[in-house]
Parts: C-alpha cells; structure tokens; sequence
C-alpha cells in the first residue's frame, strides 16, 4: 500500500515512506534517502557521482528520484479519486497521501536544502542540477496538494455527507451541538491551551513541526493598539471532534469560536490555522560506538528545533499575519503553500476507522499456511517437525504471520530443547509478542541475541525502550554497527535434538511487527536448510562480535555482496541469452535507484533478456526507450496492502534461482546497511515466487505502467470500460479457496 502514520512505519515507506499500507505506502518503511549525518553515521548523501563502466549509454538515461517518489504519492492520491474504492478508503488514501508528504519535506526537501546551503550538493544523476529538483519539487508538490484538497472537499467530503458521515463548520452546528462543544471546550480543552503573544516582552514562539496553530490577531480596545498571538492545537485530542453519531467538527473551529476566553477583555479580529514542517531526519555523531545510545538521545533532543521547509497557511490569511510568520520562521515563498482549510488531513485516519464496514474493504482474516495448519487436533503444530519437514514460504498478509513468525518464536522461547535465539528487530509494534517471547526466553535461562537497530528513523524512541527491557530481562542487546544500519530481517533458532544440534531460521522481506504484518505483504521463508542457518549463523556472529565472516554460499549480505551478487546474476542472464538458452529477469521492489543495477539491467534488454521489474514506489530507469530498454517493463501496484516484499527471480538458462530479502536497490541499502537476501532452496517455491511476479504483469490486473519520459499510466479498465481486477483482492479469493478446500480434510 502506500504510507501510514509514523508509528506504523516501517513505515511507510514505510520503512521510512514505506510507508502504511497504502497505509502506510512508507513509508513510507522508508523514506528513500539518506542525508547529512543521520542516524547510520553517513555523511551528507553525497553519493560519489556514478562512473558508467560503459560508454555507449546516453547520459540521459535516469528518471529523477525526487520527482519518481512524488509520482509515486500521485498515484496514491489516484487511489483516493476512484469512486469504484469503497469510500472510507478512499478517505484513509487521503491520509496517507498526506502523512507520505509531510515525510517528504521532513527528511527528502529538508536534506536536499541542507545540501545546498552547506555548498555540497552535486548534480544528480538524472542530470538535473540540486536547485532545479528543489524548485520542480515545488512546483509538482503545490499542484499535487491543490488536487488533494481539492478532493477532499468537492468530492469525498460530499460523499462521506451522502452516507450520513458529516465533517462541519462551527456554523453548521445544531443548538445541542453548539452546547455540548462549549461544554467541552471549557472543561477540557481549555485547560490545555496556552496563547502565546508576541510583543518585546515575549519573542515570537517556537512553532513545533507538524503542529497546527491558530495566528490570532486581537486589539486591545483601551489603545486601540494590535497584538499578534499563537495558539497550538492540542494534539492529545481527536483531529475532528465526534458531536454525536457520526458528525463532526475541526478541533480549531472549536477553539476558533471561543478564542474570547483565551483573550477576555481584547477583542479577536481575525485569526487562521497554519502549519510548519520542519527538517526531522536525525545527525548522530557515531565516532565512539559505546556511546552511540546517548548520542542517539542527544539527537533526538535536538530533532524538535529542525529548520522549516514548510509552511502550510489557509488561503484566507491575512497578508500582514503571513508576512510576519514568514519572517519569523525564516521560509521563502516557494515554502509558502496556501490552501482551503481545514489543514493537516492526515486527521482522516479517524474518520476511515469509523465502523462502518459497508464502507471499507471486506473483512479478511489470514489463513495459516497449509504446512503449517493444524490436522487433527485444536493445538497449535510443532514448528519444528513442520519446518524440519520442509522449508516453508509464507505470504503475509494471505499467510498468517501470528501463527508462522510469531509461533516460530513463540515456541522457540518454550521450548526446553531450545539453547538460543538470535534475533534483528528493525521496527516493531508497541506490544509486542515478539518482546515478550524474547524477554521470556532469556528468563528461562537460554542465550538470546537481539540486535536492535536503534537509529530507525522516526521509531528511536520506541527502539530504545524496547533495548532497555530487553537487557533487563537478560538478553544480550547489540546497537547494530556503526556506521551502518542493521536493516536484514532474520531469526535463527539453535536447539538441542538429542544426536545433534540443529539451527533452525526465518529470513524475510518485513519487520517483526504483527500489526503491520496484517497491512504490509511481505514473504519470509523458515527453513532448516544447513547451509542457509550456517550462513545466518556466522552473519550473527558478526553482528555481535569481531568476526568478519564475508563469504556465505546461500545469502547476499550488504555492504559486501548484494549488489555485486545481484549484477552476476543479470551477467549470467546476458550470457545464457547469448547462448541461446532461456533468460529471463523478474523482479519486485519498492524503489530502484542504484545506477549500476540499472545500467546491468539496460544492457540485458540490450542483449534481449526479457526484464519486468515490479515497483512500488522510487523507479530511477526509464523503460521502452528504443536501443536502450525496448525489453524492459515496469508496473507499480498499490492498493489495500502496502505492496512491500523484495523478490529477485532469474531464469538461468532453464534452471530458475530467486532470492527474497531486505534490500531494495538504492544507495543507502546496498552500501550503508546491514542487508540480506537468501537464496530460496526449492524449486516449487522459486516457481511459486515466478507466479507471484508475473500476477503483476498480467493485463487483467490493475496496476500502473511506467513510460520511459517517467509519467505513470493507469491500467485499470478493460476495453469495454469495466474495472479489471484487483491483484490483491484476487490473492484473497485465492486464499479463501484454498482455506475452504483444506477444511474438510481437517474435519
């Protein structure tokens, strides 16, 4: 899907932009990007100028990232403007897009301008020179938020009336409702608010990014003289205040209409919400590893006084107001953006969890895999004997993570055979089972490993509490590696069966997180397989300790080998095309930037390799471009699920391989972090990966395709202008099937 709030993250994607599904699309798990000094230790995303190995590629042969993403949050807001969704989604996209966009300027603009102040930004690759990407990065985000707001209230708004859901103005409130707003403005919020005035004895206020504000002008009526004043939305309440049923009012319209009694005996002129967006990507000095905690701390602290890259004002504002804001926050016009109110719709989150599921997608539950389903009893199977049995792909959210992952875990902590558990956590929920699995293993008295990415952006502060408890209950916690993020999602479980020890292991594409698990698809895979736990094994190894273990038989490991092992890959492609045998490339991601990936990939299409390439979100490579991509196609899917899982499919000359794994191919993945793909061992589950990516590209599914000048079309009617079929929804129906034909042979 496209992005969620921050704290649903991998979002997003993300994973930062990575978003929610399109709830988080990054997430919105992940913003794209890395900039000066973050959290991982790097240094201004500078990345070194890409030196093609090949001189016969035109220069002009990349799509802008910057631009690629805002397409990217286009097409989310092009989920929102299909009448044929059901409309509290259509409202959530609403939300989505907006989060996604706040995301943007905090991390994406605000390093883009911190480069270009501190005299350090290049061109980038796609030619474009940092001030033109700035400026088109305005120019589109205005009229993007135009067609946002525009939305909203001609279109969805007007249908959310017409299903007896209604968003008011205070002038459209009832008697009953006028009284009972009052009662609760003064018993409740009230109490809250602070004005802050503005005048030589009080300097103008520190505007806190994403907070809505009211600027109120009052005179005072003795002097006659004007004062200019500030008062904060209170965040701890409902964006849109519930007046009974299913009506509602704008938490300012409710302040707006008291702002008497937050200035008694000055008279209110005029006043208008406003909105700043501040430079929230983390700078982290990682000099000295073992204070790499409180330097995080400390950067956290200092995240709160990031520079504006925003300001977000109702088009009403009065142009004196403005110009002080203006000058106080120290914004240029082309940060301005006027817009209708209300502002901050990423308020809609809670209108779309309403209950009415008559308006929402239909319920879905997930379905146990097959080969892990229980048979003949109500007990939950032994993981174990399954995966020994096995090797065992699952599929969330069609697969049910809570009894695959989280059992695996689960019983692992139980398990009296188990002698270890080593775990990565790179983001996960509030409450989470997976802690306390962990925590109770350590209890028990076996070794656990935990190795905690505490410099996910926007998830520190939830990183750090869960470290904390984690070496209070005795699990030994390792900060990853500095100078590098510990992104790889992977458990590996060592249990004593009597003859021998056996290792047992999940590597997957997503976070251990049951809740975004039921919202992001991801793949994962739980194996045996000795080769691929003794890889895993030695990569823990040097996670936690000194060891520098570089060659693994069955895994790709960023920095080292990812992008190296990938590029043989599409090498060994090239050559069984030029032999004459079947070559064929596939491949899912959420973002494609890496330029030596990308010109691999152009020099396949050259030699005549078949490539799809199945992208959510950022794609750098322009397709069908003739001599250069006439091979190449690309699709993006989005839709209730945040499309999230890496899938790398070769054909091989007629013996297919895939990997799955953590890295999509940018720079931050594939050199600033610690990153995984594995090898999938069976053959039926690489073919089974094949179907999965080639659903994409089926013309009867709904999807979007990419055109080489970088513009996204829609294919979602047929020839007779009919909705083709969701993908996601036909991977329900599949599900449901599947879940019905094994319910006899349970019985």
């Amino acid at each position: 899907m496209p992005t969620q709030p921050a704290s649903q993250r991998e979002t997003p994607a993300s994973e930062d932009l990575e978003a929610l599904p399109v709830q988080s699309l990054a997430v919105v798990d992940e913003v794209p990007a890395d900039q000066q000094m973050t959290a991982a230790g790097e240094p201004f995303e500078v990345d070194p100028p890409y030196e093609a190995q090949h001189d016969d590629l035109p220069d002009d042969r990349f799509l802008d990232r910057e631009l690629s993403w805002l397409r990217f949050n286009s097409r989310v807001l092009e989920l929102a403007d299909d009448p044929a969704l059901p409309l509290l989604e259509r409202a959530r996209f609403l939300a989505i897009f907006a989060s996604n966009l706040d995301e943007f300027f905090m991390v994406r603009v605000a390093g883009l301008k911190r480069r270009l102040a501190a005299g350090v930004a290049v061109q980038a690759a796609s030619g474009l020179m940092p001030r033109d990407v700035l400026e088109a990065i305005w120019r589109e985000s205005r009229e993007l938020m135009r067609r946002h707001g525009q939305l909203f209230r001609q279109d969805v708004m007007t249908a959310l009336g017409s299903a007896d859901i209604h968003i008011l103005r205070w002038d459209e409130l009832d008697t009953d409702e006028y009284k009972r707003m009052q009662e609760l403005f003064s018993e409740r919020v009230f109490p809250v608010l602070t004005p802050l005035a503005v005048d030589p004895a009080h300097p103008f206020p520190y505007i806190s990014g994403l907070s809505l504000n009211l600027a109120v002008t009052i005179r005072n009526p003795d002097s006659g003289k004007e004062h200019f004043a500030r008062v904060k939305v209170p965040p701890i309440f409902p964006r849109f205040v519930n007046l009974g049923g299913q009506r509602f009012v704008p938490l300012e319209e409710v302040i707006s209409a008291h702002l008497d009694q937050l200035f008694p005996g000055m008279e209110v002129l005029q006043h208008h919400a406003f909105r700043v967006t501040r430079n929230e990507d983390l700078e982290v000095e990682e000099d000295d590893s073992e204070n790499l905690l409180k330097a995080l701390e400390l950067g956290l602290q200092r995240r709160r006084f990031g520079s504006p890259v925003r300001l977000e004002v109702e088009e009403s504002i009065d142009a004196h107001v403005l110009d002080l804001i203006v000058s106080e926050l120290d914004v240029s016009p082309s940060e301005v953006f006027h817009l209708p109110g209300p502002l901050d719709l990423t308020g809609l989150h809670g209108i779309a969890d309403l209950d009415r599921p008559e308006l929402k997608y239909p319920a879905f539950i997930p379905r146990t895999h097959s080969h892990l389903a229980e048979v003949e009893s109500a007990s939950p199977v032994d993981m174990f004997a399954a995966i020994s049995r096995r090797d065992v792909l699952v599929h969330h959210p069609y697969d049910s993570f809570a009894t695959s992952v989280q059992r695996f875990i689960e019983q692992a902590a139980a398990d009296p055979h188990v002698l270890a558990i080593k775990q990565t956590l790179y983001r996960t929920s509030g409450d989470s089972p997976i802690i306390d699995a962990l925590i109770d293993a350590a209890e028990a008295g076996k070794q656990v490993l935990v190795i905690v990415e505490i410099k996910a952006r926007f998830d520190e502060h939830a990183n750090i509490r869960w470290a904390r408890k984690l070496e209070q209950a005795g699990c030994h916690v390792v900060y990853g590696l500095v100078g590098l993020k510990t992104h790889c999602k992977l458990a590996l479980v060592v249990r004593d069966e009597g003859v021998s020890i056996r290792r047992y292991a999940h590597v997957g594409t997503g976070n251990y997180n049951p809740k975004t698990a039921r919202m992001y698809e991801d793949l994962g895979v739980l194996t045996a397989n000795e080769g691929i736990t003794a890889d895993i094994s030695n990569l823990f190894n040097n996670l936690s300790g000194f060891a520098r273990h570089r060659d693994y038989r069955h895994l790709f490991v960023a920095p080292e080998s990812v992008r190296a092992g990938l590029l043989d890959c599409i090498e060994r492609e090239i050559e069984h095309c030029k032999e004459g045998r079947p070559a064929h490339i596939m491949i899912k991601l959420n973002s494609l930037v890496d330029e030596a990936t990308i010109d691999a990939l152009y020099h396949a299409s050259r030699a005549g390799v078949r490539v799809k390439l199945w992208i959510r979100g950022i794609c750098a490579l322009k397709p069908g471009v003739p001599g250069l991509s006439d091979n190449i196609e690309v699709r993006s899917v989005l839709g209730r699920f945040l499309e999230h899982s890496r899938v790398f499919w070769f054909e091989n000359g007629g013996e297919p391989q895939a990997w799955i794994g953590s890295a999509d191919l940018m720079h931050r993945n594939l050199d600033r972090r610690v990153e995984v793909l594995v090898q999938i061992p069976t053959s039926g589950q690489v073919d089974e990966l094949r179907r999965l990516v080639e659903r994409g590209f089926d013309d009867a599914n709904s999807s979007w395709i990419l055109r080489a000048d970088g513009e996204w079309q829609r294919h979602h009617l047929d020839t007779q202008g009919e909705p083709l079929a969701d993908l996601q929804a036909t991977l329900i129906s599949i599900q449901r099937r599947r879940r019905e034909a094994a319910a006899p042979a349970r019985h």
